[in-house]
């Protein structure tokens, strides 16, 4: 989008989040009806891959990502033709987000090594057609905001000094702050691996990472009231989509801590994470279901709870929690999975206790 570096910093930056959280109310509507929706994790992947060794921006990814699910909603395309869409996505959006110099070239992209194992050969002829195809799609108009468009402007508030961290003054805010920028990236990675996600808005789901890492980090309160004047959500509002998150962080501290470890450093044992509001601490138990809520942006419930699994308990004010789920490792082959903790490729960063061990 065209946004000056750091935007969020400038003197304009409350105009430009008012015009984005405008902007995201009129995004186009997402039925989830694509025939090929079980492929759409195993494409996520694909660009977030290509995303990653070309070192694209999170926006240009998640742009991408989310014109693959809406050509996909409207397009019955066969398995072959889904390569080339998903990566046409990933051009147009990095040709949006980035620099010129930025944007991955051709020749580049048909030297990678996925490409030569999928036997793929991008043609300038078939990435300008589909492009064409794309842009009419979504009539010349890629000013779609998306999560991680969202995330900075909320990360500049995220950790102030008068926070605590197991009930104790933090020491070191620097530290802090780089926690909390890691564990923002990770949970933001992971909404792209579900479709499901798409039932929140973008801003939501941004303001769901910041607070799912204040809540992974001990931090207390969880949800202060600074973010709640700045996102303009309540810790209720985050509930649901936190859910989710939080349980796809579950599963990669169970997958990694059944990982074989060097004697030397066994992993420590997981611990329950907590959740602090006005000065009380509750041990999170199994999330306690929320049967009445209901979901900020609505969309047609035949079509995105076919995948999710019955029985999930949710979290509850006051007491949060993260609850163990099924964990699968990586798939060699197209297996895509509905479940947020079950991804087909790992999110960059695994831990191997829900809050990392850092000294006040």
């Amino acid at each position: 989008m065209e946004l000056e570096d750091q935007w969020w910093k400038g003197q304009l930056a409350g105009d430009i989040y008012q015009a984005l959280r405008y902007k995201e109310v009129k995004l186009p509507s997402y039925k989830g009806q694509s025939p090929q929706l079980s492929l759409r994790r195993y494409f996520a992947d694909l660009i977030a891959i290509v995303s990653n060794r070309f070192k694209l921006c999170p926006a240009a990814r998640h742009l991408a990502v989310y014109l693959l699910d809406l050509f996909m909603d409207r397009y019955d395309v066969t398995m072959q033709q889904l390569y080339v869409v998903s990566l046409s996505c990933l051009l147009l959006a990095s040709k949006f987000e980035e620099r010129e110099d930025r944007v991955p070239k051709l020749e580049s992209l048909n030297s990678l090594g996925c490409m030569s194992s999928m036997n793929l050969v991008l043609t300038k002829q078939s990435l300008l057609h589909m492009e064409l195809l794309l842009l009419e799609t979504f009539q010349w108009n890629l000013y779609l905001p998306t999560a991680a468009h969202f995330i900075e402007y909320y990360l500049s508030i995220s950790v102030h000094e008068a926070d605590l961290h197991d009930g104790w003054p933090m020491t070191c805010l620097d530290k802090t702050r780089l926690y909390m920028d890691k564990y923002a990236d990770y949970f933001l990675e992971v909404s792209l691996q579900d479709h499901l996600f798409l039932c929140f808005l973008p801003s939501l789901v941004a303001a769901a990472c910041v607070a799912s890492s204040r809540l992974v980090l001990h931090l207390s309160p969880t949800w202060p009231q600074r973010l709640q004047r700045l996102t303009g959500y309540s810790w209720d509002n985050l509930v649901p989509c936190a859910e989710k998150l939080l349980i796809a962080h579950d599963s990669d501290v169970k997958e990694a801590n059944n990982k074989p470890q060097k004697p030397s450093a066994p992993a420590p044992a997981p611990q329950p994470v907590q959740y602090h509001s006005s000065g009380q601490t509750n041990t999170a138990g199994p999330y306690l279901h929320r049967p009445a809520f209901q979901y900020p942006q609505t969309v047609p419930q035949s079509s995105l709870t076919s995948s999710h699994r019955p029985g999930t308990n949710y979290l509850s004010l006051p007491a949060s929690s993260s609850t163990s789920s099924s964990s699968s490792g990586p798939q060699p082959a197209i297996e895509p999975k509905a479940n947020a903790a079950n991804r087909a490729y790992q999110v960059s960063m695994h831990y191997t206790c829900p809050a990392p061990c850092f000294d006040r």
